[in-house]
């Protein structure tokens, strides 16, 4: 399969194996397959009535009663946390037939309580139960958790929501890490990437029922206003990282008088067709890779010699290589060019996990393949037994498949293909082709990829990094001008997503913001 790059929040730099914030910058494979969706609406939810509103005191219709008057019984589930489950429909344009379930955890506010903030940690797939539960200090600072209940939530299709299932693990190996046997870009190739992903949709379908034409952001912000009303709030304050500010654009597009205050940290830019979000983000991967090795270079320990260019084509040449010509491992697994870049963009997320990529480079050019693998397998969620975390590959291929359209017509991808190495000469042949992933999915993008203006709605907080490798910074400023009422906040410096991640400069901005709803009068470029 080609190489795709999920945006979301990525590991500390520690690079281990943490279920934390190590969660959002990998992938992974399933383990919970839908259920309860057949059937009527359960009796157990409340019934409409012409009386009744939501705990917010807003009116709603009778046949979205009882989702938006369901009361959320919470549990003690340890680490200070509660957690339980809601209701949504499956489908919230016939919400009076099946339903989902979303899995919600909340810390409680340690000080004078603002309200809940809900926290989406990115992906598509990112699992905010676990970004919350397991990682509550990575997400958000102490100001925060003495002032909002920190929610975390996982989305329709993901973890332990009603989840998108499509593999057995030796399944999701395969998928994930075979290799090809004809040469990249051939119509051999593409034949056989194509049936790859054909197979894997149609076990998608068959194993995730009919939630799986309903996992689309569209619904998910649905849901995000049904959880809203269902915590008590009025207005939705919200923290979303990477994909997770898609989210939150959606949300302030389809519901602007609801909106209390949002963060949108590492954004999308929701205007960009899938062959021009590939193309970016093998310009940003490529940046990081160059700005890593001016690092590197500049110390006594580095594996490359010579200039930052030098180094590049040393790095091409190893990735050509291996591409022709697989590294097996004493356990058999083969280490193709794609797995590789895999484990080459996994540290690539943030600066401090340097020294951990230079440490894999000189073990893969002395044929070592042991740290290249376990890079890719954290990336995607692969434990040491072959056994995988989550579900979040299938949650990121099926929500994507719904977000965007695509078009595997040879001609088509081999132009977009070329246009992707021009602008990325080291790895962008290697991130090609992906349209092949999605075109033959079950279930087809129905909607429109357009700019998102949220007329009406108050202000927005965007975060950019200037040189975020997942969701360049162009992104960032193109959303800011695109929402009528947003103000940027940029960081300059290197990583994926800012907030907590930075400098006092980033953090007293959103923080003063989500608090006091305090807006800033213009960037003040951190």
């Amino acid at each position: 399969m080609t190489t795709r790059i999920r945006q979301r929040p990525a590991s500390n730099g520690t690079l281990t194996r943490r279920p934390a914030a190590r969660r959002f910058a990998i992938l992974a494979a399933a383990v919970v397959v839908t259920m309860g969706l057949s059937g009527c609406v359960p009796a157990f939810l409340p019934q409409p009535s012409a009386s009744t509103s939501s705990p917010t005191g807003e009116t709603v219709s009778s046949a979205l009663d009882p989702f938006y008057t369901q009361v959320l019984t919470w549990t003690d589930c340890g680490n200070s946390m509660q957690c339980t489950t809601a209701k949504a429909p499956l489908d919230w344009t016939a919400p009076g037939t099946d339903t989902v379930d979303l899995a919600l955890v909340r810390h409680l506010a340690t000080g004078t309580r603002v309200g809940s903030l809900l926290v989406n940690p990115g992906g598509p797939g990112g699992s905010g139960y676990d970004f919350v539960k397991a990682s509550l200090d990575y997400a958000t600072d102490a100001k925060l958790q003495a002032g909002f209940d920190i929610v975390g939530f996982d989305p329709r299709g993901v973890g332990r929501s009603s989840a998108v299932k499509c593999y057995d693990p030796a399944q999701m190996d395969d998928y994930l890490y075979s290799i090809p046997t004809a040469a990249r870009g051939t119509d051999a190739w593409i034949q056989e990437v194509e049936k790859s992903s054909t197979d894997f949709g149609a076990a998608c379908a068959t194993n995730s029922g009919a939630l799986l034409a309903h996992v689309d952001t569209v619904s998910a912000a649905r849901d995000l206003d049904m959880l809203r009303a269902a915590l008590g709030d009025k207005k939705l304050n919200y923290l979303g990282y990477s994909y997770g500010t898609f989210l939150g654009a959606t949300y302030a597009n389809l519901f602007p008088d609801k909106v209390g205050r949002l963060v949108l940290d590492g954004a999308l830019d929701p205007s960009t067709s899938n062959a021009e979000v590939t193309r970016v983000q093998a310009v940003g991967f490529e940046n990081a890779l160059r700005s890593y090795l001016a690092d590197c270079l500049g110390g006594s320990t580095c594996p490359f010699k010579g200039t930052v260019d030098q180094a590049m084509s040393t790095i091409s040449a190893l990735l050509d290589s291996v591409d022709r010509s697989p590294l097996a491992a004493s356990n058999g697994r083969m280490l193709g060019a794609n797995t590789l870049l895999t484990a080459i963009i996994y540290p690539l997320y943030q600066a401090s996990a340097w020294p951990n990529l230079s440490e894999m480079f000189r073990s893969v050019m002395q044929g070592n393949t042991k740290l290249a693998f376990q890079f890719a397998d954290s990336y995607n969620g692969r434990n040491s037994d072959g056994s995988y975390l989550d579900n979040s590959t299938e949650a990121f291929l099926a929500i994507n498949c719904l977000d965007y359209s695509y078009n595997d017509d040879p001609a088509v991808m081999r132009a977009d293909a070329a246009a992707i190495e021009a602008a990325a000469p080291v790895i962008g042949k290697y991130m090609a082709y992906g349209d092949t992933g999605c075109a033959n999915w079950p279930d087809k993008f129905t909607g429109t990829r357009g700019e998102i203006h949220a007329p009406g709605a108050a202000p927005i907080l965007v975060v950019g990094t200037t040189n975020d490798p997942a969701t360049p910074y162009v992104w960032a400023q193109s959303l800011a001008k695109q929402l009528d009422s947003a103000q940027l906040v940029t960081y300059a410096g290197e990583g994926h997503t800012a907030y907590n991640k930075s400098n006092a400069c980033v953090n007293n901005a959103v923080d003063s913001y989500l608090l006091q709803g305090t807006v800033p009068a213009a960037d003040p470029k951190c």
